[in-house]
């Protein structure tokens, strides 16, 4: 169990996607009018749900890409390609992000709840961590992955105007592990930094953002907003502290044994059953994939066994 130093109230790094879409005056320290510069194409990059997408759900899955280990495990062959396991692979340092949070903005207290998932059903082969904030003055849900043709993660979300706003970036401190405080139990710490993408920002030198997820150790986060004008440095514009609920989801790199979740390889928190058998998920969002298609789950989940225990 990890030591939580002070309380925090609620929110989450979306709360910093909103500030992201705000647009107040001047370089002030104020994030306000959210969505009203930089997000107003309510265009995606990429859609959530497609005919095309529906169409592969029961497709063979294709083990293109690493089954374990770091994001930087991806072979370049499968990080060009994409698909199922070659992005699962990529995301895998953010599993972290699983579960529900509660943080705090710095400067307007304001409380909002939020909670991560994984969605592996809207497109089978662009498997997503989806944010779910429908309290949250900012951005209501997001859909953050790793994108092959870009070469870097997308986080893209919708605000609470409705506009639709796209982020692209990578790790400035890549993760790691590192002992805890009170324990030896590790702790996984990274920096993951996101700038405004020109798909949805308004053409001509105006207000960009950046937001940087600053994961401290496993139940702790920062989120740190800037905002820039033209090709003006980025300044900081508020600063979120976000403390999971309850504990990690996803604890270290290591081995879980019979508690790896069945989809995603993390550590299973809830039990499922198929054929008498029981098995690991991490998230409703694996828990409902399991239960829509487990033969197929099953079969990658033991080709992956194999595949390592053959090493």
């Amino acid at each position: 169990m990890v030591k939580i130093r002070r309380p925090m109230a609620w929110a989450s790094w979306v709360v910093a996607a909103c500030a992201w879409g705000c647009t107040g005056g001047d370089g002030d320290q104020q994030a306000d009018g959210v969505g009203t510069a930089a997000g107003e194409s309510s265009e995606s990059a990429r859609p959530e749900s497609s005919p095309a997408a529906k169409s592969r759900r029961r497709g063979p899955v294709q083990l293109g890409g690493a089954s374990a280990g770091s994001a930087s495990s991806v072979d370049a062959s499968a990080d060009a390609e994409g698909g199922l396991d070659a992005v699962m692979d990529r995301m895998k340092p953010l599993q972290i992000l699983l579960g529900q949070w509660r943080g705090i903005t710095r400067k307007e207290q304001s409380l909002v709840p939020q909670q991560w998932v994984w969605d592996l059903k809207t497109d089978p082969d662009q498997p997503a961590l989806v944010l779910v904030a429908g309290e949250s003055p900012y951005f209501r849900s997001g859909r953050l992955t790793w994108s092959a043709s870009e070469k870097a993660f997308e986080f893209s979300g919708t605000n609470s105007q409705g506009q639709r706003q796209v982020f692209r970036g990578g790790f400035s401190q890549p993760p790691r592990q590192v002992a805890g405080d009170a324990d030896d139990q590790p702790q996984m710490t990274f920096k993951l930094e996101l700038t405004e993408a020109a798909v949805t920002k308004k053409p001509g030198p105006g207000t960009s953002w950046r937001v940087v997820f600053n994961q401290q150790e496993n139940n702790r986060m920062l989120v740190e907003l800037s905002r820039r004008r033209g090709q003006a440095a980025f300044r900081l514009q508020d600063t979120i502290g976000c403390q999971r609920e309850g504990t990690s989801f996803a604890l270290s790199d290591t081995d879980y044994g019979e508690k790896t979740c069945v989809i995603s390889q993390g550590l299973g928190t809830t039990a499922v059953s198929f054929k008498g058998k029981t098995y690991w998920v991490c998230c409703s969002g694996c828990k409902a994939a399991f239960e829509e298609e487990p033969e197929k789950w099953i079969a990658r989940f033991e080709a992956m066994k194999a595949k390592k225990a053959s090493r």
